[in-house]
């Protein structure tokens, strides 16, 4: 992909942004998933309690929060992984609740995980084989005539070399998945997710795990998602990269959202430093606070000489 494509396709998508509110749940020009009011309890403990939330077409939207935020559980109730106890969402305006995570995918919704799903005892190439949808094989029927499948079968192998020589894992596609190393792993996942063609792509912290050698290589395959028309939503907990690759930033905390805007409005953002951080982070004490803190130190020096006497 040409720098001037990949700089002229940042620039169109935040473009779309320009002039939105930095509200939660803010509409969106072109939404391909929309959310409401989806809650996810276990016990006592809500998990997930989002309101409202649009996800921009053609752009690359992470979502962001400290641990335990709702983030991986949020994305599993979109994604049919689990089950949400109230709410809806649409994925090019047709409804998604309820659906099972294998019909999601073949919507064009897929996702990856923060711990790789790659089949150890598989090869590289068995594993992307395995990321193709509808497969005419996979009928007992149809398998007994090979001549209903054989020309799909090619087809889906061929998509899988190309996306091997992409990603480049090609050396490794007679390899058992279990050798690769943390980043091949999460390089396999990606480039699986891609073989049923989506629109749009959910990533669960991609970068975790994988060592400096290959971060730059996975952040330059997300952004090509992005050239090539595909939306991305991702998860992620290095603010630098979500700086670099994201064109707009959601905020989730206690399982909500809490902020939206640009990575740069919202790294300032008092609600997000207060999230990850607590209301009374580094804040410089005032001349009032420093006294009474003196007064309350000295107060129990005294008790505790008194006390010894």
């Amino acid at each position: 992909m040409h720098a001037d494509t990949t700089t002229a396709k940042k620039e169109a998508a935040l473009a779309v942004f320009a002039g939105l509110e930095t509200e939660p749940g803010v509409p969106k020009p072109d939404p391909i998933l929309v959310i409401d009011k989806v809650v996810r309890r276990f016990g006592g403990l809500t998990a997930v309690d989002v309101d409202h939330v649009e996800i921009q077409r053609g752009s690359i939207t992470a979502l962001i929060g400290p641990n335990g935020a709702g983030k991986t559980t949020f994305f599993n109730q979109l994604t049919g992984f689990d089950t949400a106890d109230a709410g809806s969402w649409t994925f090019n305006g047709k409804p998604m609740n309820g659906v099972p995570a294998h019909r999601v995918a073949r919507q064009g919704m897929v996702r990856t995980f923060q711990l790789t799903k790659a089949l150890s005892k598989l090869t590289v190439m068995e594993n992307m084989r395995l990321g193709a949808q509808n497969q005419r094989g996979e009928n007992f029927f149809r398998a007994l005539i090979p001549g209903s499948w054989r020309g799909q079968e090619d087809e889906i192998t061929e998509r899988a070399e190309e996306l091997l020589e992409r990603f480049k894992l090609a050396a490794k596609r007679d390899d058992f998945a279990g050798s690769l190393s943390g980043g091949q792993r999460k390089l396999l996942e990606m480039a699986r997710a891609l073989m049923v063609g989506p629109e749009l792509v959910m990533l669960d912290e991609p970068m975790a795990g994988v060592n400096p050698a290959l971060t730059q290589s996975l952040l330059g395959h997300v952004k090509n998602l992005r050239e090539e028309g595909m939306t991305v939503l991702f998860v992620e907990h290095d603010m630098d990269m979500v700086r670099d690759i994201s064109d707009w930033v959601i905020v989730m905390a206690q399982g909500a959202v809490i902020a939206e805007g640009p990575p740069d409005t919202i790294m300032s953002d008092q609600r997000v430093i207060d999230a990850y951080l607590g209301a009374h982070h580094d804040a410089p004490m005032s001349v009032e606070e420093a006294e009474e803190q003196l007064h309350e130190a000295e107060a129990e020096l005294e008790a505790e000489i008194e006390e010894k006497a």
